[in-house]
């Protein structure tokens, strides 16, 4: 266990005494954990740099404490020594090989006073169904598109790359994005594995963008990129303990990566901050609505607004009601105003129904016409193909479970088909003008909070994900394609949870700023403790062997 009084001295002196201080507190827990023979959290604790927030490590490379090619080595060093080896999180799927020269390139940029922008040197890890021109498939985790060298930038990585950012790599990712089954097990590919989660290493590390989550839990990059259909940035964030923004539905453009759902997919930024978060957005969003999101975020943006708390979303946990009610205390004295939401909105019938066939229609519409934009070598072309695929290489890509929802999306018609078009107005005017829309309007709140999810459960190979109720609103928003920020609240048994802050479309840059208000007084982000499993923990140990 770390010392109590670590972050007392971390809290004092400036940006490099304190990553100085960390580094050299790091090293002493290291040598204490060699002298006694034991195993530690030290010997995983992110040091130096390394440790830092975004805004910090943008800042050092700004000020030239260190340069963009030091700082990937480092990165690389640790990718080697936490997610190879170690503790073998198995959430980097690939690494750049050109990613040194790339540092180099920058370096000799800034030294002749030509930085492109707030991310010059930043190195960020892109969930591997985004495409970035560097020498790297995008592969959704499949064999099937092992050979996806499309050699072109993704939008939004063209914007990261524009503000001067490095793509250090890929990550793993719950194979094409956790749509192929519906006894899917998250966090698992059959090019990656099982992404570990690095607070607890036999707990579900959430899906898709598992692997997004898990590496920037671990400090292996600065900063990394999920994407969400319908939870998969915000789950694997609340499950990792870092802060996760799913942006409105169209504000990061989604061409270029490997699609679920024209109406619900998003990339979002994954990072240790709101900060962080919000300098990433600025480079990834476009269009009319894209602004500047790090100048709104102020201590005191909560003063005065008023807040719908989502009471019927809290969930049956009372230990994640209990950090709720905390959260809800800071929010409240950072100066809002608390209105209780005790009922949920109606749903119409078949909702769960229509919400589901949105999806498979999409999903076959999209990808078909993605898989016709890859390059030669890639001889799946369409999902048909990809289903033939998996069922020759059965033993691999069906080792774990099947492929029912490809079956699914494969059989039913086109999108100009009655069944889709009414399901998808159906669910949008639900989560909508019937949801969040009414919500916001009949109480009279600015912004809407809920616990983000449940405590994780373990990785469950023989059933595939088996999770607890669910507790937040994630869904709603996400149907609706309006904003979602979590961040971290506290943890349970050393298991991260979060608190969501959920807004109107278009309100992205408003619920940051909210989100930055709560963070700045509450600080709960939690450093991973990389236990093997619960019985690890002493008051869980002692009441389950006697």
């Amino acid at each position: 266990m770390a010392s109590p009084w670590l972050p007392l001295i971390i809290i004092s002196g400036n940006r490099m005494t304190r990553l100085l201080l960390i580094t050299a507190l790091a090293s002493l827990l290291c040598y204490c954990t060699a002298n006694t023979g034991q195993a530690s959290v030290a010997d995983h604790l992110p040091e130096g740099i390394l440790a830092a927030t975004l805004p910090e490590i943008a800042d050092a490379l700004q000020n030239g404490d260190i340069s963009a090619e030091a700082l990937v080595e480092s990165y690389l060093a640790r990718i080697q020594r936490v997610d190879e080896s170690g503790p073998a999180l198995q959430s980097v799927l690939t690494i750049n090989p050109d990613i040194i020269a790339q540092a180099r390139t920058l370096d000799a940029k800034r030294a002749a006073g030509e930085a492109l922008g707030p991310l010059h040197g930043v190195p960020i890890l892109l969930k591997d169904n985004i495409e970035s021109l560097d020498n790297m498939p995008t592969t959704a985790g499949s064999l099937a598109l092992q050979d996806n060298f499309t050699e072109r930038d993704a939008p939004l990585v063209a914007g990261l790359r524009a503000a001067g950012a490095l793509i250090l790599g890929k990550t793993n990712l719950s194979q094409w994005a956790n749509f192929r089954s519906s006894d899917s097990m998250s966090g698992w590919s059959a090019l990656g594995g099982q992404v570990r989660n690095p607070h607890m290493l036999d707990r579900n590390p959430c899906g898709s963008s598992s692997g997004s989550g898990a590496a920037m839990a671990a400090s292996l990059a600065a900063g990394t990129v999920g994407t969400e259909t319908n939870g998969s940035v915000i789950c694997p964030s609340n499950a990792n303990g870092i802060v996760g923004f799913k942006p409105t539905v169209g504000l990061v453009p989604q061409q270029y990566i490997v699609p679920i759902s024209s109406s619900q997919d998003t990339a979002g930024p994954m990072t240790k901050s709101v900060r962080g978060a919000a300098m990433m957005l600025s480079a990834m969003a476009s269009g009319p609505m894209k602004t500047d999101y790090v100048s709104g975020l102020t201590d005191n943006a909560l003063r005065g607004v008023r807040v719908g708390v989502l009471r019927y979303a809290a969930g049956s946990n009372s230990d994640i009601v209990n950090l709720f009610d905390l959260a809800l205390q800071e929010i409240e004295a950072a100066g809002a105003v608390l209105i209780e939401i005790e009922d949920a909105p109606p749903r119409p019938d078949n909702f769960g129904r229509d919400a589901s066939a949105v999806l498979h229609y999409e999903f076959k519409a999209t990808l078909n016409d993605y898989l016709a934009s890859t390059p030669s070598p890639v001889t799946t072309r369409t999902l048909s193909d990809v289903i033939a695929f998996n069922q020759e290489h059965a033993d691999v890509e069906l080792a774990l479970f099947g492929q029912d929802i490809f079956d699914e999306s494969n059989a039913l018609g086109d999108l100009s088909e009655a069944a889709y078009t009414s399901a998808r107005d159906n669910v949008q005017a639900a989560t909508r003008a019937g949801g969040i829309d009414m919500l916001l309007r009949e109480y009279d709140v600015e912004v809407l909070v809920a616990p983000s999810g449940a405590v994780t459960p373990r990785v469950d190979p023989i059933n595939g994900d088996v999770w607890p109720s669910f507790p937040g609103a994630g869904g709603m928003a996400a149907i609706a394609g309006y904003p979602h920020l979590t961040v971290p609240m506290g943890t349970v048994h050393s298991l991260p949870v979060g608190v969501s802050f959920i807004g109107g479309a278009n309100q992205d840059a408003r619920i940051l700023g909210f989100g930055y208000a709560y963070e700045s007084r509450s600080q709960l982000r939690a450093e991973p403790q990389y236990l093997p499993d619960a019985e690890a923990l002493a008051e869980i140990e002692s009441a389950m062997n006697k």
